[in-house]
């Protein structure tokens, strides 16, 4: 698996080499549906970005625009959920996939209940709880600027710090393997 992953990371990349107007897209598109509720189980960003950004920093392309498009799919992702936690309230635990999974929601509660607004953003950074901590927050109708703070700021450490900070450290290795 790991193989066929490196290899389509690196076909992508030489696309985004290509045709870098599409770079950016792309990568908002991923970090969106990373973060927004339901769709983050069927998208392990996380990994992706971190070996996107290594290989991306590797090959030259242009790390902050890719870091910022990630950030701000991110926080819209979070955005997303925290409005569909609004709108349906305890009600999207009705709802496939929580339905079927109702734990998860509970640690969602459980873990915004301890943290609070530093819940917000600390969940940016662990993938099961990232799929219903802005959903819970939303659903407790936490205050929207203290959300949309927490939300930002989380968005552009995970964003700028999986992107550049592996591209940056990959720019580093090479460098570094080339003395």
């Amino acid at each position: 698996m790991m193989p066929q992953l490196e290899q389509w990371m690196h076909e992508l990349v030489a696309f985004m080499r290509v045709n870098q107007y599409w770079a950016a897209p792309i990568v908002f598109l991923i970090a969106f549906a990373e973060c927004v509720a339901i769709l983050s189980w069927l998208v392990p960003a996380t990994v992706f970005f971190t070996a996107f950004g290594a290989i991306a920093g590797a090959s030259g392309l242009n790390l902050v625009p890719l870091s910022l498009a990630a950030a701000l799919g991110a926080a819209s992702g979070f955005w997303i959920s925290y409005w569909a936690g609004l709108v349906l309230g305890p009600r999207v635990g009705d709802h496939w996939p929580l339905r079927n999974n109702p734990a998860l929601l509970q640690r969602g509660h459980n873990f915004f209940e301890k943290w609070g607004v530093l819940g917000v953003a600390i969940g940016h950074f662990f993938g099961p709880i990232r799929a219903v901590v802005a959903l819970v927050a939303g659903i407790v109708k936490m205050p929207f600027w203290p959300f949309q703070i927490a939300n930002f700021a989380a968005s552009f450490a995970w964003g700028f710090g999986l992107i550049y900070g592996a591209g940056r450290f990959s720019e580093y290795m090479l460098r570094f393997a080339g003395k």
